[in-house]
């Protein structure tokens, strides 16, 4: 259902700051609108989002139903060592969306 994009540099010089773009296609219904026929539309909207470099939180989002579909987040790491960034959407239901991307650090 949800589909991943990322921007994310795939080399940094150390101390360096990197842009991280990260946008997440999902539908984000908030529960409140009507369908065609009247019915109410089912609330299904992703409630958090976290972003771990080297297994630390470097930066996470809680997701409320007022949020936009297709959330798209831009935030600010500083580069220490080469390894990964791990990105995980979670939804309302507990299903949780991955995706990871290397960074070398030089």
């Amino acid at each position: 259902m949800a589909s991943i994009r990322l921007a994310v540099p795939d080399a940094a010089n150390v101390g360096e700051v990197i842009e991280i773009k990260a946008l997440i296609r999902h539908p984000m219904e908030s529960g409140h609108r009507r369908g065609a026929r009247g019915e109410v539309i089912e609330r299904d909207i992703i409630t958090r989002f976290e972003c771990r470099y080297l297994d630390e939180l470097v930066f996470a989002a809680d997701f409320h139903p007022g949020i936009a579909a297709n959330p798209l987040l831009t935030f600010y790491v500083r580069a220490s060592n080469s390894g990964t960034l791990d990105f995980t959407w979670t939804d309302q239901h507990g299903t949780a969306w991955s995706e990871t991307s290397a960074l070398t650090v030089t």
